[in-house]
């Protein structure tokens, strides 16, 4: 599938095509940006992607004084956001979702993918409480098989989680093919679509490994 052939397929995968999401994310592609700049336009990607990701979050009025005269304003309605981060490259977009809502609760999902079989392995899980009466959004960089990102999808909606929207940078669209597959009721927001995975199931043309590349690691 091509990325007009996904848009065509799911009315809920919003890519977003935004002039500053584009520049950021070619700035990630390139092999010569270093750690301490690919950390921070993950971190601004986060920001910028969350904003278009909670545009629909609801509100409600509720009456402040001005300097001038008492006012009705909107508020977010209910509980806040939960901005639950697939450890740990997904730790970065959390920390730019987070500026758009610093009082956000965050929960983490540890997983990694088994080289030999590609599956998640799960390592550690802590999550705040009250999910189900929270917006989730789940962040990770990269959707490649998208069987992380599914699993950890499953993980919010056994825990009772009944609203939730997924962030990533780079998808393949096997990966989106495959996350749909499993929750078709969750919309996605995505930086770009990219080709396709190769037989190491790394996203082409991608940009590596986000999590070695945000951290420095090997």
């Amino acid at each position: 599938m091509t990325a007009n052939n996904i848009l065509d397929t799911y009315s809920d995968i919003h890519l977003i095509d935004h002039p500053f999401v584009q520049h950021k994310l070619t700035s990630l592609r390139d092999v010569n940006t270093g750690t301490r700049e690919f950390r921070m336009l993950v971190e601004e990607l986060g920001t910028l992607i969350g904003y278009e990701a909670t545009r629909d979050l609801e509100t409600e009025d509720v009456e402040v004084e001005t300097p001038l005269e008492k006012a009705m304003s909107p508020v977010l309605k209910g509980k806040k956001l939960c901005i639950v981060t697939i450890m740990r490259a997904g730790n970065g977009l959390a920390e730019g979702v987070l500026k758009l809502s610093p009082s956000a609760r965050v929960g983490h999902i540890g997983m990694y993918r088994d080289p030999d079989t590609k599956q998640p392995v799960d390592y550690y899980l802590k999550m705040p409480h009250s999910l189900d009466q929270r917006t989730i959004i789940v962040v990770d960089p990269m959707l490649a098989t998208g069987n992380s990102a599914a699993a950890a999808i499953q993980k919010m909606k056994d825990l009772g989680a009944k609203s939730i929207r997924f962030i990533c940078l780079f998808a393949a669209p096997e990966g989106i093919k495959a996350f749909k597959e499993e929750h078709p009721d969750v919309p996605m927001y995505i930086g770009v679509i990219d080709r396709c995975l190769d037989e190491n199931a790394y996203i082409r043309p991608g940009v590596g490994d986000a999590g070695d590349r945000i951290y420095g690691t090997r």
